[in-house]
């Protein structure tokens, strides 16, 4: 679909509709809008192929496909959507066309200025992503009731640096809380079992679209 000019424009890496495989949104139909290009380059990252390439849509263009699925909830992802400066108008669009909109966010960018009706699902990165340096702490005090933060963990260190970082920084008075196991390097009971001994105040997820779809659907 070639772009009608007009701005803003965004680079699209695909739109599809699928069952939310995370967050409290876990298992509702919602339509993904993923955007091309992340300035993070984690090392067990499963998108990388929206690192590059899609297609230019004007942001109409955008809306339109997204009401084609005739579904309530969409969710904002990539890559890192707020790399691109055009994700801000299209968040609000959404919004404004009725949508329950969520955004996936990788936490090294401000969130200050995305729509407040958008629930921003804000990932802090843990040393095991390689990637933590890039974390904004700023964004902590942004947060509220209606976002998440989560922790995708990669082994116990990681495990023992979120469970610091949630004490230290008092992180369950902010939002919801995510734990997430990286796929083929952290068994999920083992994660669960760390959970259940340190009570910690935190969710447990696992991708539920790679369980129903496996690895060469999953979103």
């Amino acid at each position: 679909m070639e772009s009608s000019g007009k701005a803003p424009a965004l680079k699209i890496s695909e739109i599809f509709l699928s069952l939310q495989g995370e967050s409290s949104r876990v298992g509702l139909p919602t339509v993904f809008v993923r955007l091309t290009g992340c300035p993070l380059r984690c090392v067990w990252c499963d998108t990388a192929y929206a690192f590059s390439g899609g297609q230019t849509m004007s942001l109409p263009e955008v809306l339109a496909e997204v009401a084609t699925h005739d579904v309530a909830r969409v969710c904002v992802t990539g890559g890192e959507p707020l790399a691109q400066p055009a994700c801000l108008p299209l968040l609000g669009a959404l919004c404004d066309a009725g949508h329950a909109v969520s955004l996936e966010t990788s936490g090294a960018l401000d969130i200050g200025q995305v729509d407040a009706r958008v629930a921003r699902v804000v990932d802090v990165k843990a040393p095991g992503s390689g990637e933590s340096d890039r974390n904004r702490w700023q964004n902590l005090a942004l947060l509220t009731v209606n976002d998440e933060i989560k922790f995708v963990l990669k082994d116990r260190s990681d495990y023992e640096w979120a469970r610091q970082l949630i004490v230290e920084r008092q992180l369950a008075a902010l939002c919801p809380l995510l734990f997430s196991p990286v796929d083929g390097e952290l068994a999920a009971a083992t994660l669960a079992d760390w959970l259940l001994a340190d009570r910690l105040p935190v969710r447990f997820q696992l991708q539920l679209h790679k369980i129903l779809w496996g690895k060469l659907r999953a979103r």
